[in-house]
């Protein structure tokens, strides 16, 4: 898009299903969306951020029945809540789609249709096996029974069985073209075990898709046939085509942000978006998405989290109790992005009093305020840089190249362990060169100490700002740094001398219990 320096990137979570309130699975996979596109903004890419609720299906249909309300009634409100959490947990999505827009309505038909004038969708009948709470569909193969003898699916979902007339997509078309595209592009889906699990799918047999309904409503009817609802999977997945304008292939958003850069996705949902989501494109000659990650799940305590025990982790009770910053920076740094992980509060705690408030922000604490204390409020000149002096400056200029290529793989835990082992670099060289005995010995040394020590905050702070945006912007503020020379394009120029600061505040104060010393 014009104004950009580097193109266009268009990021997507799954759109997220409105039987329920958001738990923290929403708002992991929201977040580490969020990071992504606010580092994708500052390295100079125009973004979409996409994010939205999925509210059609039989599932909604029950939930709005059990409620005693109209399924769109319903559906208004619990999406509402997901809106909610973008604005509390302070996402910067440019899209918040719903798949009750007539907007969305439309796309769907139009991609039905072509998949149908191509020879891909024909009528039959289905008998098999549904899972209400998945919406999906499971051979026999994949089922095993719970204690009281009934069928679930690996979700642990239950299962019913369905005979219905039904339009079936021919997914068994597409199963050598899937594992071409995995082999020519390893990196389409990632991480690799998740990779390995799709390849492992597709070659044990791919059977034609069941795509419509006749035993329920609440869905996109199907063009010409007024008696059937699209399958919730293929009306949901064309939300990514919906947001960018299609079916008008030639809108500007189409044009720019098709075909998307990367979608996330929990684990559980991965075989809809790497193996059906491909095939449906490939068959309407559209382009497929250029990488499709899935992160793991959240245990509480050692547990699996569930309803019936109780241990659900709320995002916002969270954010109330710890900061939203502090929030933010557990979630991306505590777990390999990728796999499974668990919270604890030990663990939250840990990472407040031992990351932020002991590591950066007691760094930016004591020097800002030996700076406000010693260099008349200003950020002081500087002399020639010594082989310490440069040591830490180099460490710090490569954090930006090394972040950008964690982030890309969405390795985002390892970025951050790079920025906090420069962090504790810096810690260090404050130790060893002790700047508060060089006001007694040596100015100027001190001087120069002190504004290799103000860089080195100015460039990690910018540099993490995706991840904790208020607390960043509270840091870059004390270095009187303007607003305008806040992007990594600005990481090369240095901090400007003789400027102005304020007595600094304390960014990240520890976390104390309740009853604690």
């Amino acid at each position: 898009m014009a104004g950009s320096e580097k193109g266009s990137y268009y990021i997507t979570t799954p759109i997220y299903y409105v039987n329920d309130k958001p738990h923290i699975g929403h708002a992991y996979t929201t977040l580490a969306c969020d990071v992504l596109a606010r580092f994708k903004r500052l390295d100079g890419y125009d973004v979409k951020f996409l994010t939205g609720t999925d509210e059609h299906g039989q599932k909604v249909e029950a939930s709005a029945e059990k409620a005693g309300i109209d399924p769109q009634t319903f559906t208004d409100q619990v999406s509402q809540n997901f809106r909610d959490l973008t604005d509390v947990c302070n996402y910067s999505n440019d899209d918040f789609i719903r798949t009750t827009e007539d907007r969305h309505k439309k796309a769907c038909q139009k991609l039905w249709q072509v998949l149908e004038d191509k020879g891909f969708i024909y009528l039959g009948s289905y008998a098999g096996w549904y899972a209400v709470r998945d919406e999906a569909f499971y051979t026999e193969t994949e089922l095993t029974k719970n204690a009281d003898g009934k069928r679930i699916a690996p979700t642990g979902a239950e299962v019913e069985w369905v005979e219905e007339p039904s339009y079936f997509f021919k997914l068994s078309a597409f199963e050598d073209k899937l594992l071409a595209l995995y082999e020519n592009d390893p990196s389409f889906v990632g991480p690799n075990s998740r990779r390995n699990e799709v390849i492992s799918f597709v070659k044990g047999g791919l059977r034609d898709l069941s795509v419509s309904r006749t035993t329920f409503k609440w869905g996109v009817q199907v063009p010409g046939n007024n008696d059937h609802i699209m399958y919730v999977w293929l009306d949901a997945l064309t939300n990514y085509l919906t947001a960018v304008g299609y079916p008008d292939e030639s809108a500007i958003e189409y044009q720019n942000f098709w075909p998307a850069d990367l979608h996330m996705v929990g684990k559980d949902i991965l075989r809809f978006h790497a193996i059906y989501w491909p095939a449906f494109l490939m068959a309407a000659d559209l382009p497929l998405p250029k990488r499709i990650f899935a992160h793991g799940w959240w245990t509480n305590e050692g547990q699996k989290i569930s309803k019936s025990i109780g241990n659900v982790i709320d995002p916002l009770a969270l954010i109330d109790e710890y900061g939203l910053d502090q929030v933010r920076y557990f979630m991306m740094r505590e777990v390999p992005f990728g796999k499974d992980g668990d919270y604890s509060k030990q663990a939250m705690i840990s990472r407040m009093n031992g990351d932020l408030a002991n590591d950066i922000g007691n760094l930016a604490q004591r020097v800002l305020s030996m700076v406000f204390k010693n260099c008349e409020g200003k950020i002081p000149e500087h002399g020639d840089f010594t082989d310490a002096d440069k040591e830490l400056l180099d460490s710090v200029n490569a954090l930006h190249e090394k972040l950008r290529n964690d982030f890309d793989k969405q390795s985002f835990h390892r970025g951050l362990e790079s920025v906090w082992n420069v962090i504790s670099a810096a810690n260090k060289y404050v130790d060893e060169q002790a700047p508060w005995g060089l006001k007694k010995t040596d100015l100027a040394r001190m001087g120069t100490v002190l504004y290799v020590l103000a860089e080195s905050i100015r460039q990690i702070a910018i540099l993490l700002q995706p991840v904790m945006p208020e607390s960043m912007e509270k840091m870059l503020n004390q270095l009187s740094l303007p607003v305008d020379v806040r992007k990594f394009s600005d990481l090369k120029t240095p901090l400007p001398t003789g400027v102005e600061i304020d007595k600094p505040q304390g960014v990240f104060p520890r976390y104390v219990e309740e009853g604690g010393a």
